[in-house]
C-alpha cells in the first residue's frame, strides 16, 4: 500500500483538518533542498471563539491561539518520527518561531504558507493568511520537510478573493494593502508586518504580550459559513 497515502490517513487521524503534499525542490534553502517534499497540514480553529473577536482579540482567542500551535507542533512530531520509522529524513517546522537569521528581520526557518499554497491547501488572502475553501482562514499552519517521494497534490496558484476587501477596511493598524496574491509575492506587497507588530505591541499586551489580533481572520467572508449567531 501507498506510504504516501498511508500517511495522510494517520495525520488525519493524529487530529489535522486538511493535508496535502507540495513539491518544494526549486524554494527551499540550499541546506534543505535535499528534503524536497513538504508535507502541509492545517488545524481548525473554533468557529465559537472566533465569533467573540469584535474590535480586538480576546484572552480566550490568545489561549486558544498557542494551545491549537502546540497541537500541530505534536502533530508535526508524530509525523517526523513515523517518517524515520520508514527510514526517511524529516524536519518539523514549529508552528510558530521567528528567528533572527541576517540580524536585521524576523522569519520562519521556511514559510508555512509556501508549502501549504503548494501543496492545493488554499490560497494567501488580502489579510495575508491562508485561506481555504473549507474553513477561510481559519486555520493555523504546520509543515514537515522530507525526502519521501509521494503524488504531489496540485498546487493553488491564483487568489479567489476577487473584489472583497472586508479584511483590508477591517484592520486597525492599517496594515493591508489589499492587493491579489500570486506564487512568489513578496509578503512586503501585501502586508506592513511592522505596522500590524507595532499596533498589536501598543494595544493588546494586556492581553498576552500582544502577539495576536484575528480581526481579519474573523472579517473573512471565506470563513463565516458556520457562526454562532
Amino acid at each position: 500500500m501507498d506510504q504516501g497515502w498511508i500517511l495522510k490517513n494517520k495525520i488525519m487521524e493524529w487530529g489535522a483538518s486538511k493535508v496535502g503534499y507540495a513539491d518544494l525542490g526549486d524554494v527551499l534553502p540550499e541546506e534543505y533542498k535535499h528534503l524536497k517534499t513538504g508535507i502541509s497540514i492545517a488545524v481548525r480553529l473554533s468557529d465559537e471563539i472566533m465569533s467573540q473577536i469584535q474590535e480586538a482579540p480576546t484572552h480566550t482567542y490568545f489561549h486558544h491561539y498557542r494551545t491549537v500551535n502546540f497541537f500541530i507542533d505534536q502533530i508535526t512530531l508524530k509525523i517526523t518520527m513515523q517518517l524515520q520509522e520508514w527510514g526517511y529524513l524529516a524536519m518539523a517546522i514549529a508552528a510558530s518561531q521567528s528567528v533572527n537569521i541576517d540580524g536585521r528581520h524576523y522569519r520562519g526557518v521556511f514559510q508555512h504558507k509556501t508549502a501549504a499554497t503548494r501543496s492545493g491547501m488554499g490560497w494567501i488572502g488580502k489579510n495575508g493568511c491562508l485561506v481555504t475553501e473549507e474553513y477561510g482562514p481559519r486555520v493555523r499552519l504546520g509543515t514537515v520537510l522530507t525526502n519521501m517521494d509521494v503524488v504531489y497534490d496540485p498546487p493553488v496558484v491564483a487568489s479567489k478573493c476577487g473584489a472583497c476587501k472586508k479584511c483590508v477596511q477591517a484592520c486597525p493598524a492599517m496594515a493591508l494593502r489589499g492587493g491579489l496574491w500570486y506564487p512568489g509575492m513578496p509578503r512586503e506587497e501585501m502586508v506592513d508586518a511592522r505596522a500590524c507588530s507595532m499596533h498589536m505591541h501598543a494595544h493588546y499586551q494586556h492581553i498576552g504580550r500582544g502577539s495576536v489580533c484575528g480581526i481579519c481572520i474573523k472579517t473573512c467572508p471565506q470563513g463565516n459559513k458556520i457562526i454562532k449567531r
